[in-house]
């Protein structure tokens, strides 16, 4: 049976470079961020449901999710937010869960998921590895990195859970307050234990 390794993270904590690195060193990644763009592809059931919900102008011209106009509308309201999650999160469930049927009995799966604790998936993993930095570095690096305002940054923080409760869904925590060297060789340890078949 493989092992399933859930990986989440607040927006720009850097669960992404975590993700890549495990990859690299042999994990097979489930990205539920492009399980999230295929789910709502066009013609598939879950962008129609969004079109009902929310109306022609979260549709683009060509067909496709315009998702900056959808972002503009969910991160500032909550209800909208969980009548979105109510219709990907189901889709994206089912899509990772024939991927990870996909993937070798043997490995290491690891579920790079930003909702893990939204999503309540994180009981369902073996292991739950949290990528961790303070709020204010998180608003530093989506204001330098993406352009955001500080507002547009703590809406976003705001929408997903608390680093409380994501620290407390952990089962192993890689702090990323340093350099991106210290990064690789704190994921390379971890990995160390990963590979170490469960006892």
């Amino acid at each position: 049976m493989a092992r399933r390794v859930g990986l989440t993270g607040g927006i720009a904590s850097g669960k992404s470079t975590v993700s890549r690195r495990l990859a690299e060193l042999g994990a097979v990644v489930i990205d539920y961020d492009r399980l999230a763009r295929e789910v709502v592809e066009p013609g598939s059931p879950a962008l129609e449901l969004i079109a009902q919900r929310f109306g022609p102008s979260v549709i683009a011209a060509d067909g496709t999710l315009d998702r900056p106009g959808l972002g503009a509308v969910v991160f500032t309201d909550p209800t909208a937010l969980k009548d979105l999650e109510a219709i990907t999160h189901p889709a994206i469930r089912d899509l990772a869960a024939r991927r990870e049927e996909a993937a070798a009995q043997d490995g290491i799966v690891v579920h790079d998921n930003p909702l893990l604790v939204e999503m309540g998936a994180a009981q369902a993993c073996d292991v739950v590895i949290v990528v961790d930095v303070p709020e204010d570095v998180q608003v530093a690096r989506m204001v330098t990195d993406r352009g955001m305002t500080e507002a547009d940054a703590r809406a976003r923080i705001a929408a997903q859970a608390s680093r409380e409760a994501r620290l407390a869904a952990a089962d192993v925590v890689i702090d990323n307050t340093g350099t991106l060297d210290d990064l690789s060789a704190r994921v390379d340890e971890v990995w160390s234990t990963l590979v170490v078949p469960a006892s």
